[in-house]
């Protein structure tokens, strides 16, 4: 898919606006005209409306409680869990290869998971497992793929981002040269504090905590404590499981 700000003409611009928004043209209506009828009904009755509905443009699984202004593009990329909590302002971006959430999550108000893969990467994914909390305001970048295990607690504003601006070339504008994407890997039972920035290329450790403002630029092993900027292990959790006096279930 070719960057938009090199675009042909205004037929060449409209195509790409729609085919980054749906696979095409009539799955473009379709998602449109259904999302324009149910996503701003309020209470229970749009609860209800949309977990019937939004089966025809996203893949749901049992069923799925979606708030009102909940925000969808490339709905057929989409597939969530049974008993998923996506709640009001939830903006979910997918592209061909897709955002994954599975059954039990919870997606808070405002959390933005993104997959706009315009630079054609080879591993542009979301994947979240079971039982995970992603809260408010956190973003997930995942043109690099993003994969989240089971029961990962994501705390307030939070960011996740596989995808790297390319910077070498003094010559060019840095917007001009190009993007990479390695991946990101959090495994099982983590907790991500709040504002911490996960970067691209790093993997977090079964059970780890990392500290609230953290920013992890490598990877964190298994069951250990983790803080600062950049991130680093002070604390193993299998020796000490009472949590540093500086982080507190207010972090969530």
């Amino acid at each position: 898919m070719a960057d938009s700000r090199h675009g042909r003409g205004f037929l060449g611009r409209l195509a790409y606006y729609v085919y980054a928004q749906a696979p095409g043209p009539g799955d473009y209506l379709l998602q449109g005209l259904v999302t324009m009828l149910l996503a701003g009904v309020p209470g229970l009755p749009g609860i209800a409306l949309r977990g019937l509905a939004y089966r025809l443009i996203m893949r749901v699984d049992g069923f799925a409680a979606i708030e009102c202004g909940v925000r969808l593009r490339y709905a057929r990329g989409i597939s969530v869990g049974a008993n998923v909590y996506l709640d009001q302002g939830v903006y979910l971006h997918a592209c061909p290869q897709g955002i994954e959430i599975g059954a039990d999550c919870q997606v808070m108000h405002n959390a933005e998971l993104h997959v706009f893969n315009f630079r054609d990467l080879p591993h542009a994914f979301i994947r979240v497992g079971r039982g995970t909390f992603i809260g408010e305001s956190v973003v997930i970048r995942g043109q690099g793929g993003v994969s989240i295990g089971d029961d990962v607690l994501i705390a307030p504003l939070a960011k996740i981002l596989a995808v790297n601006h390319n910077f070498g070339d003094t010559t060019i504008p840095v917007i001009d040269q190009g993007i990479t994407g390695e991946g990101i890997v959090i495994e099982d039972g983590a907790w991500i504090g709040a504002g911490a920035a996960i970067l691209d290329g790093v993997r977090i450790g079964q059970g780890s905590v990392i500290g609230a403002n953290a920013v992890v630029t490598r990877d964190i092993p298994p069951h250990v404590l983790a803080v600062g900027s950049p991130a680093r292990v002070i604390r193993d959790l299998r020796d000490d499981v009472k949590l540093d006096s500086g982080l507190s279930r207010q972090d969530r």
